[in-house]
């Protein structure tokens, strides 16, 4: 554990795969821009990996002061190992006050390696972060300017908030698609600090002997329009009528988890808590309840449309427009229609 450093920085782990960042590391610098102003210090965005220096200037246009960069070869395809020993010494030396993550596969795996070894704490797969003063429960010490790690609990059932007083730095994974993407704005502008850090090669442990990469077949983050079915479908066959809707206003399929447990549709299209979070234009929701666990996904759509025949379904709370009725003879009657005005 090192000592509380209220002038630290707040820091974002700038997850690259090929040559490319991920969006969510874009996400968090906006992120981390707005918690470092909040608390009157910069931000930085550690970016290890191999050949990567040109990826700087993108992370400093959305918001990053300092980029410490780690290029070596042998950072060149992500080991927890080798990257975690990276993240732990500059944590030592640099010493910031707040460190977020993607909560992606890889996020995952190297924040609570992190997390442990600097005896930190760390709150998983949050949607929201915020400074704030807080008091001590137990010591009714007031402590200043804390990030407040929001999430859900208990199956969505409530929303937790998680507070660190005394484990630094102070850790969290946000899901992917909860932060608005900033525009970047290529004026910024800021320092990128090459950073020499020795690597033991036990913590190159594995060796890649081939690489297999399987391309999503569908992106519902960029799509601004979607239609999304859920349990309440009922089939496989049924599904096909909200691939015909999609089809008509050009938009993409998503779905529930109920309908992806229930083998209707595969899960890359799972929207929700537990699956993508969106805000397309246009959401249209068709027999889907509307538990939170979904709603967690969606409700921030420019505007939805709820079609369901329960008139007391969750979902209608969230809707801008609610039809009642079977989405059977619903869906065909607006392709229809859909397809005279065209």
């Amino acid at each position: 554990m090192i000592e509380p450093n209220r002038q630290g920085e707040v820091w974002v782990f700038a997850e690259q795969a090929d040559g490319a960042l991920h969006d969510v590391s874009l996400e968090l610098c906006g992120k981390a821009r707005e918690l470092a102003d909040r608390l009157g210090v910069g931000t930085a965005a550690v970016l290890p990996g191999s050949g990567v220096a040109p990826l700087a200037e993108k992370l400093i246009a959305h918001g990053a002061d300092n980029v410490y960069l780690v290029d070596d070869g042998r950072l060149d395809h992500y080991q927890t190992g080798s990257y975690a020993e990276v993240f732990c010494k500059l944590i030592e030396q640099h010493r910031p006050q707040i460190v977020i993550y993607g909560a992606t596969p890889t996020g995952r795996d190297l924040a609570p390696r992190v997390a442990s070894a600097m005896r930190a704490g760390l709150t998983a797969d949050c949607t929201d972060l915020e400074i704030s003063d807080v008091v001590d429960p137990k010591t009714k010490q007031e402590h200043k300017n804390l990030m407040l790690q929001i999430r859900p609990a208990f199956g969505g059932n409530i929303i937790a908030t998680i507070v660190n007083f005394d484990r630094w730095p102070q850790m969290a994974t946000v899901r992917e698609g909860v932060m608005p993407l900033p525009d970047p704005d290529p004026g910024r502008t800021g320092n990128v600090l090459g950073q020499a850090v020795e690597i033991d090669p036990a913590s190159l442990a594995l060796k890649l002997v081939d690489r297999h990469i399987e391309q999503r077949t569908i992106n519902l983050k960029s799509a601004r329009t979607i239609v999304a079915g859920g349990g309440g479908v009922g089939s496989k066959d049924n599904f096909k009528l909200i691939h015909q809707l999609a089809g008509a206003i050009g938009g993409a399929v998503g779905a529930s988890r109920a309908a992806v447990d229930g083998g209707l549709i595969d899960n890359d299209h799972q929207i929700g808590q537990t699956g993508t979070t969106v805000r397309p234009a246009l959401y249209v929701a068709v027999g889907i309840s509307g538990a939170v666990q979904h709603r967690a996904g969606m409700e921030e759509s420019a505007k939805i449309v709820a079609i369901n025949t329960d008139p007391d379904a969750p979902i209608f709370s969230v809707a801008h427009y609610g039809v009642v009725g079977d989405f059977r003879k619903i869906i065909p009657m607006m392709v229809k229609a859909i397809k005279e005005k065209k």
